[in-house]
């Protein structure tokens, strides 16, 4: 029979081919898939990863959809290296682009085309009240000692209840012919498309700037240094005094800013207004894009890139070949279960035991 034994310390290389290996073996199940769907898998897979990026808009819509994954999955990376997780950032998400969209609404009798004070403004509003929504987990799991995996991910429904109820009722367009939405903003409050013929904005930028400056933070800081003490040997890191109640709040504070900000280049950027939801599961897909990006900055913006393309193919693989809409859940479920199979033979290794016959006695 066999067994798993412990790696004592997996290389550096191993950790990284896993995800190779992850995608590697994702792109052989979909091959199957779509034979099974009776579509040629080499042509089915061209559509699916090579038509959403043939025209300029598609390259444009394939960045957009990957910034709300990658500022998401930065923030929620960070927490996760100190072994803080936060699952509620689809709900901060929303709370940001409350904040944001509400700022936008309340300022609209203010706002001209020279008006350079609002995108910073919104995008301050969005980033509190992402920290606002990750507070209230934090100071749960600190005060009382909660479990800030069900607090934060049980906020995430509660969000878009009150998203809900606000465009329904007081932020309701007066003139949008009675829809649950609410006004469109003023040009002032929208971020301008980088490139014409392209929708993906100035947070796509941002994202990769962010992604530098969490890793500098992750390796050369003293601040990154005791998060990953935190996370890694939480009995060494108190008896180094570092406070594990600060690393909980930055932790969460940090993704809850980040899914905030996120939540502010959405209704800001293609959206334009608050509607009654603005997250297809953006915080919830940001916590695979973390995962397969090994918790590093520069793997997450991978991550959300190629998770992002996985779901523009999901579309062109419904319109083209006439799939059903989940297969870009399969794919992206595969995509998970490939990357926890690679990491199990990343940290074990197969070993045969030999089983001694059992004695016969007379």
């Amino acid at each position: 029979m066999f067994t798993l034994e412990a790696r004592t310390l997996p290389s550096v290389r191993a950790m990284w081919l896993a995800p190779l290996a992850a995608l590697l073996l994702t792109l052989l199940g979909g091959s199957v898939l779509f034979a099974a769907f009776g579509h040629a898998p080499l042509q089915a897979l061209s559509v699916y990863f090579l038509q959403p990026l043939a025209s300029v808009y598609g390259i444009g819509e394939w960045l957009l959809k990957a910034t709300p994954l990658a500022l998401c999955g930065l923030g929620l990376a960070l927490g996760f290296r100190a072994k803080v997780w936060n699952i509620g950032a689809d709900g901060q998400f929303t709370l940001g682009a409350i904040c944001a969209g509400g700022l936008a609404i309340a300022c609209d009798g203010f706002i001209d085309a020279e008006s350079l004070w609002i995108a910073p403004a919104m995008a301050l509003a969005g980033i509190a009240g992402g920290m606002m929504w990750a507070a209230l987990p934090a100071w749960l799991r600190t005060r009382y000692g909660s479990s800030e995996i069900l607090s934060s991910l049980m906020l995430a429904y509660v969000a878009p209840l009150l998203l809900g109820w606000l465009v329904n009722g007081p932020w309701r367009d007066p003139a949008g012919f009675n829809f649950p939405q609410s006004i469109q903003f003023a040009d002032a409050a929208l971020l301008a498309p980088l490139h014409e013929g392209a929708r993906v904005t100035l947070a796509f930028p941002v994202a990769l700037v962010l992604a530098g400056l969490l890793c500098f933070v992750q390796r050369y800081t003293y601040a990154g240094f005791r998060l990953q003490v935190s996370g890694e040997a939480p009995l060494a890191a108190r008896h180094a005094g570092y406070s594990q109640r600060a690393a909980v709040w930055i932790a969460m504070l940090t993704g809850g800013a980040c899914a905030g900000f996120a939540g502010y280049a959405e209704v800001a950027g293609p959206l334009g207004q608050l509607q009654p939801s603005v997250s297809p599961g953006y915080g919830f897909t940001a916590i695979i894009v973390a995962f397969v990006g090994r918790l590093d900055p520069r793997g997450v913006v991978l991550a959300a890139l190629l998770l992002s393309l996985l779901a523009l193919g999901g579309e062109a693989a419904q319109m083209t070949l006439d799939l059903p809409a989940a297969i870009s859940g399969v794919f992206q479920g595969g995509l998970l279960c490939a990357l926890l199979a690679c990491d199990t033979f990343v940290h074990y290794r197969l070993r045969r035991v030999y089983r001694k016959p059992a004695a016969h006695t007379s």
